[in-house]
């Protein structure tokens, strides 16, 4: 008898499911209000050089000392990043008269002066990260990338070792702590470290509160299950906004995405451990005493089975046999499934990132781009909550994530001025995109036996922070050609997108429980 069986005797989803469902829906809209922070966090203002007090600027405004110290671009604002040597006077009487000699012109000298009608303060305006400085910047998203892909490969092998409940609690926990020291750091180099070990913690949340759900829900709810999680990274999505426009200091913004994990903390408390783990792992009476509590919860009265039986029905896994990330590549399909997985999931966080961290880039202001991203990733999971249970979930993942590819690629040539298409073909690659996400992490767990579920979906999301780690720094290829991270962006999207066709359908088969199903 097969654990699928064992659930509909006790209730596939009932009131348990729902109860543990929505409970583990909690660090899920917190784990957005950390992976998109960025935005935010190191968000940088308008600045100019900062120009030194001179007696001759007595009887000047602020204005015409800017005038005659910052050389102006040829749209006539000024330059960021580059002052005159000496001040230029004669352009009091005729400022369309910028010099043409190079030789007066240097890099700001005094520090900078940053426009706080946004920002109270960011870590750009902090530690002035900006200029030569802009490439520490953008490397904070890439530090806390770094962090995720680390977490996803110890919390993968952890969690199928020790148990999914007990390393979810460990990682909650590690992100309140080094969540609120990143809040508390003095200097660029601990924001840094901070910022890496939370990601460390978070990608512990991120990889297992899905698959703990999904082990206790039935195959005919278990794409529910997977899209119901997922919608609520786009309530923390559409939050992240709208706390960031109410709090505009850094170090208090920090404060506010991270204390919501003490709450995830409390509630864990009536979330079981996988009944599917305990049974694969031996631990036949605790897995029993959570099948009664849940077939008691589902008004099943009659659930009649003993601890002796579930021993039986534990999975064909050799006494004292361990698996690990080397399993994953041994047999013939599943290191296919593995090396496809890898590269659907490397091109899915690329192209989401690259969409998600350029928020000025489509015409809206930042807080509605980031509150309307969040809005339109709700019916793109409805639709493909539909999709994926009457196209399958191959198909589906396919198109999503090459039709993601196709927008970005489309605003690379739809002209600047266009600000109302280039927002729209945005916000349905936004759509396109999320749609890919939801797809892949309900795809993945689908795809791995019981026995390497976690350790396969601590290799995808592995390779997937890869990719996010490697986003934010692809728009300093802006410096080459302006268009070049939206290429770049939209060439991975679509070949990756392409690779999905190689995987085998999982649409209503048993999840699998050994190797062998697999193969």
């Amino acid at each position: 008898m097969k654990f699928e069986d064992l659930l509909l005797e006790i209730g596939g989803f009932g009131r348990f499911q729902i109860l543990i469902l929505f409970i583990l829906c909690l660090p899920r809209i917190n784990l957005p209000m950390h992976f998109l922070l960025h935005n935010f966090l190191a968000a940088t203002p308008s600045h100019h050089c900062a120009i030194p007090q001179q007696e001759a600027f007595v009887n000047l405004t602020m204005e015409e000392v800017l005038l005659i110290s910052i050389p102006r671009e040829h749209d006539g604002t000024f330059r960021s990043c580059e002052m005159f040597s000496q001040p230029q006077f004669h352009l009091l009487l005729n400022s369309s008269l910028q010099p043409e000699n190079n030789s007066i012109i240097q890099h700001c000298q005094h520090g900078w002066v940053y426009n706080h009608s946004q920002f109270t303060s960011t870590i750009a305006t902090q530690w002035d990260l900006v200029c030569e400085q802009r490439g520490l910047n953008q490397a904070t998203a890439t530090f806390f990338f770094i962090g995720v892909t680390m977490g996803a490969v110890v919390f993968g092998y952890l969690s199928d070792r020790f148990g999914r409940k007990a390393m979810l609690l460990l990682s909650l926990v590690c992100s309140v702590v080094f969540g609120m020291l990143s809040a508390a750091s003095v200097s660029y180099s601990m924001l840094a470290i901070t910022r890496t070990l939370t990601g460390v913690a978070l990608s512990g949340v991120s990889l297992i509160v899905l698959p703990l759900g999904m082990e206790w829900v039935d195959v005919q709810h278990r794409t529910f299950s997977g899209i119901l999680t997922s919608i609520f990274w786009s309530i923390g999505n559409m939050l992240l906004a709208m706390v960031a426009y109410l709090v505009r200091e850094w170090h208090w913004l920090l404060v506010a995405v991270t204390g919501p994990c003490l709450l995830s903390i409390v509630c864990l408390w009536w979330v079981p451990e996988s009944a599917r783990w305990l049974i694969a792992n031996g631990k036949v009476k605790q897995a029993h005493r959570h099948l009664l509590r849940c077939a008691r919860m589902n008004g099943r009265k009659d659930f009649a089975f003993s601890p002796e039986d579930l021993r039986r029905m534990a999975t064909d896994k050799e006494p004292g046999m361990s698996y690990s990330y080397i399993s994953l590549f041994r047999t013939p399909v599943l290191r296919k499934i593995s090396l496809c997985s890898g590269a659907v999931w490397f091109g899915v966080a690329f192209s989401y990132y690259g969409m998600s961290m350029n928020l000025t880039g489509f015409g809206l202001n930042m807080y509605l781009s980031q509150f309307v991203f969040g809005v339109i990733e709700i019916p793109a999971k409805m639709i493909m909550y539909v999709l994926v249970n009457r196209v399958g979930r191959r198909q589906s993942q396919a198109w999503a994530l090459i039709l993601t590819g196709l927008c970005i690629g489309a605003n690379v040539i739809v002209p600047k001025p266009f600000t109302s298409l280039r927002s729209v073909v945005a916000i349905m690659g936004k759509g396109f995109s999320e749609a890919a996400f939801t797809t892949v992490f309900l795809y993945t767990s689908e795809l791995y036996p019981t026995v390497l579920r976690q350790n396969g979906m601590g290799y995808t999301s592995f390779v997937a922070r890869l990719g996010g780690a490697l986003a934010p720094l692809v728009f300093l290829l802006d410096e080459v050609w302006k268009s070049l991270p939206e290429v770049t962006y939209c060439g991975v999207a679509v070949c990756c997108g392409s690779v999905a066709f190689l995987l085998p359908e999982t649409l209503n088969v048993r999840l699998p429980e050994g190797i062998e199903d697999v193969e």
